[in-house]
């Protein structure tokens, strides 16, 4: 028979000592990458824009973080601020995931709109915010794009437009997929008066949101690795139409195919957009 206590699990100091070291750091303090597994340092990794360092992998930034990193510091000026969805259907729950999106994000809807510099060239910007119930586009989303193309009109300005959206909204209906339709005719209309539309599509950018104002743009820059396209990979494999090839929706694939102009590290975004509003200028 075996000795009383061989099978039971003996106690090990230094990993108790470690443990214990681990539980007393704060929340937050570490980050690991959902592509390669890298646990990194959190303040190491928004210095680095949040990039990890060992995979390149682009995290998520809300609307705030984008703009603070993109536009001329101090230059930002939100426009149509006041804007605030209603539950046009009586969606059950509508209320309340409305609300969840504002904790979420501090926003009161997934779209920020407004006006700024960058590289000292005055732009009208719009940047979605993926943390207020995914990016979706709603009625409010909508309007704020469509002013913001007349608002450049008006001021002939560029307008550049950060995307990340996993489609229309549901809880809206019609009301949201007409901002297709919406969106889609402000930047056409736009676009006759010769004026440059960038726009810069992040992870994800999809449905509805990919398939009207996004890639109407002059200018379409993507962030590397964001996923692109119109329905997602699931929905894609579940057609069984053909088999789809290996990332057909990833930033890279897209440039290789001529879907994009460019696929660019947020590192080199802002100076990349100064230069190109620079050539603009001067036409």
């Amino acid at each position: 028979m075996a000795p009383d206590g061989w099978f039971r699990r003996k106690g090990n100091a230094a990993g108790k000592a470690a443990r214990k070291h681990l539980d007393a750091l704060p929340d937050g303090l570490w980050t690991k990458c959902p592509k390669c597994g890298e646990i990194l340092f959190s303040k190491e990794l928004e210095k680095n824009l949040k990039v990890c360092s060992k995979c390149s992998y682009h995290f998520k930034l809300g609307a705030v973080e984008r703009l603070a990193i993109m536009v001329d510091e101090g230059s930002f000026v939100e426009t149509d601020a006041g804007l605030v969805t209603i539950n046009h259907l009586s969606f059950p729950d509508y209320e309340s995931k409305l609300a969840k999106g504002c904790a979420n994000s501090g926003l009161n809807d997934g779209m920020v709109s407004g006006t700024a510099s960058i590289g000292g060239h005055s732009v009208v910007i719009c940047v979605a915010d993926f943390g207020f119930m995914g990016g979706s586009m709603g009625s409010v989303y909508g309007e704020k794009i469509s002013r913001a193309f007349e608002r450049g009109i008006e001021t002939g300005s560029p307008v550049i437009i950060v995307n990340t959206s996993g489609g229309a909204r549901m809880q809206e209906g019609l009301v949201s997929l007409m901002q297709m339709a919406k969106t889609s005719a402000a930047a056409a209309k736009f676009g006759r008066t010769g004026l440059m539309y960038i726009s810069i599509l992040t992870d994800p950018t999809m449905a509805g949101v990919h398939a009207s104002f996004a890639m109407l743009a002059d200018i379409i820059i993507a962030e590397p690795g964001a996923l692109i396209g119109f329905a997602g990979q699931r929905v894609a494999a579940q057609a069984q139409v053909i088999k789809p090839p290996q990332g057909f929706q990833l930033a890279e694939f897209q440039l290789e195919h001529g879907m994009v102009d460019m696929v660019l590290p947020r590192r080199d975004m802002k100076d990349t957009l100064a230069k190109i509003l620079a050539m603009g200028a001067r036409r």
